[in-house]
C-alpha cells in the first residue's frame, strides 16, 4: 500500500522533476558538505568520549537516512554539539554499551513523537530555555577542548565542569607550546581564509594544513594516532549491541534527553533551512527520520544524530536543491573511510580541539544574551537557572527544572491577564479609537490581529497564518488590542516576522499594546528596528499613519517615474 502525500519523504518528491543540471548543484554543494563535515565528525567523536571513526560512521549512516528518509529538502544530518556533554556524561557512567542503548530509546521515542504529532509540542519549551542550555553546552564543549588545545598531561579529566576546571588549572603548568601553536594557526585558517575564498571551506584547509606542518616540522604534539591507533579503513561495521535490560530505568531521562535536545536542534535547522531556501519541512516526517537514524547508527558503531544547523546552512550557501546533496555529503564521508582513513592518523588533537572551540563559538548564540538581559525579571531567571544547571549539574536536570520554572511564569502571567473592572463612559470614549467597524482601510494595507496571550506554544500560530508573505500588502498593522501577554518567544516570534517583511519589502506598523507587552517592547531592540513612529496607541492613530507612509511612496515614486521621463529627454 503506497503512503499518504504527507508522509512521503521529501528525496521521493523532490526527484519528480529531478534533472541533470539539479543533480550538477546537489554533487557539488554535497561533495563540499562532506569536507566541512570530516573534521567535524571525529572532532565530535572524540569530545563525546568515543572514538573519531565513532562519528564519522555516525555522519555516514545516520547522515543518509536522515536526507533518504527525512521531510526538510536540503537538512544534513549527523553527530552535532549538542550531544556532546551528555554523551561524554553516559560513555564514563554506564559505558558504550549505556551509550548505544540510550540512542536506541531515544530513536524510539522520536519515531513515537514523529508518528503521533508530537513534534509540535517542541514549540513549548520557551525561548529563555533554549538559549539557557545552548550557552551552557557551548560553553562546556569549550571547557572539554582546553586540555588538547593546550597540550596539557593530565591523566583523565573529570566529566564534571568545576572539577574539570579545577584539574586543567592545576596542571597549567604541563602546557606544551607546540600544540598551542597547531591550535592557534587551526583558528587563524578558520577565522581569516573566509575572506580569501568562500568556495573551499576553511576548516578541511586548516586540518590539512596544519597536519602537513605538524608532521614535516615534526612537532611533538599528539594526534589521532598517538591516542586511538589511527581510524580503521572500510564500511562501518555492523554490530548487535550487547544491552543490559538493568541499566532501562536509570538511563531513561537520560534517553528522553537526547529524544529532546534531537528534536529540538532538528527542527530548528529546519527551519532555519526553510527560511534560506524559501521551503517547508514535514516536521513529523523529519523527527520520524531522525529515530530511525538513531536507531541504526549505535547498530553501526555511532553516536546520536540530529540535524545540524551549520552544515546545513553550508550545504544550503554551497547550492543543494534536493536530499540527493545530503545523500551525496554521507557517500563522500564513506569514500574518505574506504581510501583515506589511514592518514587520519596524522591529525593532530590540537587542530581539532581548535576546530571546536569554532563550533562551541558559533553554536553559543551568545548575541542572545544581550536581548534575555531585557525581558523582564522572571525570564532572566529562567534563562540563568537553565544556564547554570547546564553547566554545574547536567542537560537533564536544567531542561527539567527550566520546563517548569516556565511553566509557573506561563501561569503566572494568564493569571495577570484576568482583569475586573467596571464599564464607564470614559472606558466606551477611550475604546472608540480601537474598535474597526467604522473605519476605512486603505486597499495597500492589511490588519492582522492577536488575540489572547502570545506566549511560547501559541507563536506558531503567526507563522501560519502568514506561510505566504507575498500575498500581503505594502503596509501590515498588527493589531495587538487583545494580546493579553507576551513572552521572550512571543518577542522574537515578533522580530522573525518583522524580518520577513522586510526582506518582502513591506512594512510593519503596530498598534493598541497593552500594558505588559507594551512594557515588554519598550526595552528592547526591536523598538528601534521597526522604528518607534511605527508603534501606535490604537488603530485609528496606524492607519493614519499607514496613510503618511502611502503618500511617501507615491510622492518618491513619482520623483522617480520624473528622473527617468527626464533621462529619456
Amino acid at each position: 500500500m503506497a503512503l499518504p502525500r504527507q508522509w512521503l519523504p521529501r528525496s521521493i518528491t523532490s526527484l519528480r522533476n529531478y534533472s541533470a543540471r539539479r543533480f550538477s548543484h546537489d554533487l557539488a554543494s554535497g561533495i563540499t558538505v562532506g569536507l566541512v563535515a570530516l573534521p567535524l565528525a571525529m572532532a565530535f567523536g572524540i569530545a563525546s568520549g568515543v572514538t573519531p571513526q565513532a562519528g564519522l560512521y555516525t555522519a555516514v549512516v545516520a547522515g543518509f537516512i536522515i536526507s533518504a528518509l527525512g521531510g526538510s529538502r536540503v537538512q544534513i544530518g549527523g553527530p552535532t554539539g549538542a550531544f556532546v556533554v551528555i554523551v561524554a556524561g553516559i560513555v564514563a557512567r554506564f559505558g558504550v554499551s549505556g551509550l548505544t542503548l540510550v540512542t536506541l530509546m531515544a530513536g524510539g521515542m522520536l519515531v513515537v513523537m514523529g508518528i503521533t504529532g508530537l513534534g509540535s509540542a517542541v514549540k513549548f519549551i520557551p525561548r529563555p530555555v533554549i538559549i539557557g542550555f545552548t550557552n551552557g553546552i557551548a560553553l562546556l564543549i569549550a571547557s572539554t577542548q582546553i586540555k588538547d588545545f593546550l597540550g596539557l598531561r593530565t591523566g583523565a579529566v573529570p566529566s564534571a565542569f568545576l572539577p574539570r576546571m579545577k584539574v586543567l588549572a592545576h596542571n597549567i603548568g604541563t602546557l606544551q607550546w607546540p600544540a598551542v601553536a597547531v591550535a592557534c594557526a587551526t583558528l587563524a585558517i578558520i577565522l581569516f581564509w573566509p575572506r580569501i575564498n568562500r568556495r573551499i571551506p576553511g576548516s578541511i584547509l586548516a586540518v590539512l594544513g596544519c597536519t602537513a606542518a605538524a608532521a614535516l616540522l615534526h612537532l611533538h604534539v599528539e594526534t589521532i594516532g598517538t591516542r586511538f591507533g589511527g581510524i580503521p579503513k572500510g564500511f562501518p561495521p555492523f554490530t548487535l549491541p550487547h544491552l543490559h535490560a538493568e541499566h532501562i530505568l536509570p538511563l531513561l531521562p537520560s534517553a528522553f534527553t537526547v529524544a529532546l535536545l534531537c528534536a529540538i536542534e532538528s527542527l530548528l535547522s529546519a527551519v532555519v533551512a526553510d527560511g534560506m531556501a524559501g521551503d517547508r519541512h514535514n516536521s513529523n516526517v523529519e523527527l520520524v527520520a531522525q529515530g530511525v537514524a538513531n536507531i541504526a547508527s549505535p547498530l553501526f558503531g555511532g553516536i546520536p544524530a540530529t540535524g545540524a544547523i551549520a552544515r546545513t546552512a553550508t550545504n544550503i550557501r554551497s547550492g543543494a536543491l534536493t536530499p540527493v546533496s545530503g545523500i551525496v555529503h554521507a557517500l563522500t564521508l564513506l569514500t574518505i573511510l574506504l581510501v583515506a582513513a589511514p592518514l587520519a592518523r596524522f591529525i593532530p588533537l590540537a587542530t581539532l580541539s581548535a576546530v571546536l572551540f569554532i563550533v562551541a563559538w558559533n553554536m553559543g548564540e551568545w548575541r542572545e544574551i544581550g536581548g534575555v538581559l531585557r525581558l523582564a525579571k522572571a525570564d532572566i531567571a529562567v534563562w540563568l537557572v537553565t544556564f547554570t544547571l547546564t553547566v554545574v549539574a547536567d542537560l537533564t536536570v536544567a531542561v527539567g527544572v527550566g520546563m517548569a520554572l516556565a511553566a509557573l511564569l506561563y501561569i503566572y502571567r494568564i493569571a495577570e491577564t484576568t482583569t475586573v473592572e467596571p464599564v464607564t463612559e470614559q472606558y466606551l470614549r477611550d475604546g472608540q479609537a480601537h474598535i474597526l467597524q467604522d473605519k476605512e482601510i486603505p486597499t495597500n494595507v492589511a490588519i492582522l490581529r492577536i488575540h489572547g496571550p502570545f506566549l511560547f506554544g501559541a507563536t506558531q500560530k503567526l507563522e501560519e497564518a502568514t506561510e505566504d508573505i507575498t500575498v500581503f500588502p505594502a503596509i501590515v498593522i498588527l493589531r495587538l488590542r487583545n494580546m493579553t501577554a507576551l513572552d521572550a518567544t512571543g518577542l522574537h516570534a515578533l522580530e522573525v516576522f518583522a524580518e520577513r517583511l522586510r526582506e518582502a519589502g513591506r512594512t510593519l506598523l503596530l498598534c493598541g499594546a497593552r500594558d505588559q507587552p507594551a512594557e515588554l517592547l519598550s526595552g528592547t531592540e526591536f523598538v528601534e528596528e521597526i522604528g518607534r513612529e511605527n508603534i501606535l496607541p490604537n488603530v485609528q492613530t496606524a492607519l493614519a499613519r499607514a496613510r503618511e507612509l502611502s503618500a511617501d511612496f507615491n510622492r518618491v515614486g513619482l520623483e522617480i517615474a520624473e528622473d527617468m521621463q527626464l533621462m529619456k529627454i
